[in-house]
Parts: structure tokens; C-alpha cells; sequence
């Protein structure tokens, strides 16, 4: 392959524009800043897009499924989430496999429910899920107001720790982002997401479980939110209720931004990575640049619009 076919090649791949953004966002803060703490905001980006990259291949995979399938409920279940894995964990290293369960077990309990409001209700998902989250929320205020469990020493040191410089967090949600997209492109399952994303009314005559697929999409999701509230009260110390709350449109922005359709039937798994670490570095260079909070709202959502639209819109066959 030639050179200018190898760049055409690459440029037409929707999660390159996402880690170009990425790149040209960390390059012109280390510019400004003439190379002071660059090397720092690369670590504190991978850090925290870790977060974002969790949660947002659980929302990858619900966008995939088609058009109007999306969870609003992720910053609910996050919170709920921590506040339950913590109280589990309780402080003590001998328990951190328990709360992790507990964790995921609230996320799939959020996720049965969000998918029971969608399938025996038909409630479209949009409003089925922000109805489940105002449940959800009010759960963890009930059950979480006023406490503060400190995380597990060990949980803690795994959370904010580092092997060569590189967040060990970074390097665990690599490991699952590749499994996950072997999951993806290699499974069964995952090959029925595509198919329903592309054409439902297809899937389904073709004999795919495509209720059982949906079901089992929502549940992955609530899961992986609630893994992140997990790993999120212990990287902060601890557990709030409102510690999900920039999750609700980032983890949508992320799946977007990374080049997934939203007319579902395609995922693009990279993508999330290069979306979770420009946006990062974006309000990073933003804060450098001294801009206010509405400026840096508006400039933020420009900027975005201006990467979706180079990245473009891959078309999906109905």
C-alpha cells in the first residue's frame, strides 16, 4: 500500500479525528505553557478519561442498538453505586472483591429495571431510563445521605497509583477496552448488536434474539456504571451523590465524539479513548487559555460540533 492510500485509509476512520483533537488540543496547551507539567496533564487526562471510557463503552453498545436507544441513567447508578460498594468494602482490604459485587450487582439490577420499563411498559428508552434514574437517585440519597466511608487502603493505592508512569487504572481500562471490542466484533452477541443497530426488523427476521440482545445490551451498560462508581469513590476518597452527574452527556459525548453512529449498527470502540482524552485536555487548555466558564461551555461545544463534523457521519445500510 502506497502512502497517500495508507493516509487515505487512516483519515477515513471516524476514531482518528477524536486522538488528532486529542493530540492538537496537549500540543498547543504544552505550547502556551512552553512544555511546564505537559508530561503531568497527559497523566492527569489518562487518569481521568479512564473514568469516561468506562462508562462510555456501556453507552457505546446501547447507541449501537439503533436510533432512540440511549441510558440516562448512568449518573444515577454511578452514584447509587459507590455508595453501596463502600459501605460493603467498609473500609477493610478483605472485602474489596464484596463491594466490587455489590457494585455490579447494582448495575444489573438498574439494568433489568431500565430494560422491564422499556420492553413490558413500552416506554420509549429516553424515558424510561431518566424515569429509572430519578428512582435510582432517590434510592442513594436514602440509603447514602450523610455517610462517608473513607475507601480500602489497598482499593485506594490501586485507584490513584501507577506502573512507569502510567496510571494503573489506564492500563486495566485498556485491557477491558479490548476485550470488549473482541466482544464486539468476535461474539456472538456483539455481532447481534450490529445487526440490530443496521436493521431491527431484519435481525428479527432473521431469527437473532433481538429482545434477549437488547436486555442483555442495557444490563452491560448499568454494569459498567456501576464498575465506575465503584472506581470512582475510590480514587476520590470516598463516595458522593452527586459524583455522576458529568457523566449524563459526557458519557453520550465520548460515544459521539469517538466516531460511533447514533443511527446505531456502528460502533467504533478506539474512538472512546481519543474522545475521553480530548475532551479532558480540551477544559485543560481552556483553564491554561484563563477563559471564563460560559466561554469555555460554548467554545467546549464548538469545538465538538467542529470534530463530529470533520469526523463525519459513516452511513449505515437499512
Amino acid at each position: 500500500m502506497s502512502p497517500a492510500a495508507f493516509l487515505r485509509d487512516l483519515f477515513a476512520r471516524p476514531w482518528i479525528w477524536a486522538w488528532l483533537g486529542a493530540v492538537a488540543v496537549w500540543l498547543t496547551t504544552a505550547a502556551v505553557t512552553q512544555g511546564q507539567g505537559a508530561p503531568e496533564v497527559l497523566r492527569a487526562a489518562l487518569t481521568f478519561g479512564t473514568f469516561f471510557v468506562v462508562v462510555g463503552i456501556g453507552q457505546m453498545f446501547v447507541i449501537t442498538t439503533g436510533p432512540g436507544n440511549i441510558d440516562l441513567s448512568v449518573p444515577a447508578t454511578i452514584a447509587l453505586s459507590g455508595v453501596v460498594s463502600m459501605q460493603v468494602m467498609g473500609g477493610q482490604d478483605a472485602r474489596i472483591v464484596l463491594g466490587l459485587a455489590a457494585a455490579l450487582g447494582v448495575g444489573l439490577g438498574v439494568g433489568l429495571f431500565n430494560f422491564a420499563l422499556i420492553r413490558l411498559l413500552r416506554i420509549p428508552p429516553i424515558i424510561a431510563t431518566l424515569s429509572a434514574a430519578f428512582l435510582v437517585q432517590s434510592t442513594a440519597i436514602a440509603y447514602g445521605r450523610g455517610l462517608r466511608v473513607r475507601p480500602p487502603q489497598a482499593f485506594s493505592d490501586f485507584t490513584t497509583g501507577s506502573l512507569f508512569g502510567v496510571p494503573l487504572l489506564a492500563l486495566c481500562v485498556g485491557g477491558l477496552a479490548v476485550a470488549m471490542g473482541v466482544v464486539l466484533h468476535r461474539t456472538l452477541y456483539g455481532r447481534a448488536v450490529l445487526a440490530i443497530g443496521q436493521n431491527q426488523r431484519a435481525a428479527r427476521l432473521a431469527g437473532l434474539p433481538v429482545e434477549r440482545v437488547r436486555c442483555a445490551t442495557y444490563v452491560l451498560c448499568a454494569v459498567f456504571a456501576g464498575l465506575n462508581g465503584a472506581l470512582l469513590a475510590g480514587f476520590s476518597g470516598g463516595s458522593s451523590l452527586n459524583m455522576g452527574e458529568e457523566f449524563l452527556l459526557g458519557s453520550i459525548a465520548v460515544v459521539v465524539i469517538g466516531g460511533t453512529s447514533v443511527a446505531g449498527g456502528f460502533a467504533n470502540l478506539p474512538g472512546i479513548w481519543g474522545a475521553a482524552l480530548f475532551l479532558f485536555l480540551l477544559v485543560t487548555m481552556l483553564n491554561t487559555f484563563g477563559a471564563g466558564a460560559g466561554v469555555r461551555l460554548i467554545l467546549t461545544g464548538l469545538i465538538i460540533i467542529a470534530v463530529i463534523t470533520a469526523a463525519g457521519g459513516r452511513k449505515v445500510g437499512r
